[in-house]
């Protein structure tokens, strides 16, 4: 695990199953219509219910970049924000990435969220780039972090090596050159 801190928060990159996450708050990298199949969503259905895809559907579709919110069923947290970072191409672009990423913590922010576990948005069946997608999602959780008033936490959990390690070192990277701006 990797922790920096930033004002009186954490970022924090782990290798593991999001779906076992603690935070208060847990996101899916959706689509736009809010069905939950395989990756990420999948993992969370399985292990959380039906019960979460019931609710998110029932508030789609959505425009790519929106975040709904609904409960978590069976997992450890109180809430998951599906965040629609793909249509029903399943494919997401930086501009997509950056938008869903600050909505979620802008959502996290408006319901006094403390702490909230992110994926790797869009790099699984979205096919976008590890190490863009850690550059474009630390960026955005960084410039948050200067300014929220609730968020104490945002974790970023990767099921693989490869997305931990791309992750972990683009913080290091950001940390280092927003430290010295």
């Amino acid at each position: 695990m990797t922790k920096f801190k930033i004002n009186k928060s954490v970022i924090e990159i782990v290798q593991g199953d999001i779906a076992e996450q603690e935070t208060e708050a847990i996101v899916n990298a959706a689509n736009n219509h809010l069905w939950m199949g395989a990756g990420v969503a999948g993992a969370l259905k399985r292990k959380g219910g039906a019960k979460i895809e019931q609710e998110a559907i029932m508030q789609g579709p959505v425009e790519i970049g929106h975040v709904v919110a609904t409960s978590a069923g069976n997992l450890k947290v109180k809430f998951v924000f599906h965040a629609a970072v793909m249509g029903q191409d399943l494919h997401t672009d930086a501009e997509k990435i950056k938008t869903t990423t600050r909505n979620t913590l802008k959502l996290a922010e408006e319901k006094n969220i403390p702490s909230l576990s992110f994926p790797a948005l869009g790099t699984g069946i979205g096919g976008f780039e590890i190490h863009y997608c850690a550059k474009l999602m630390l960026s955005e959780a960084i410039d948050f972090l200067q300014k929220t008033k609730c968020v104490t936490l945002i974790r970023f959990v990767l099921f693989d090596k490869e997305a931990f390690d791309a992750f972990n070192e683009e913080l290091h990277l950001q940390f280092s050159v927003k430290r010295h701006n």
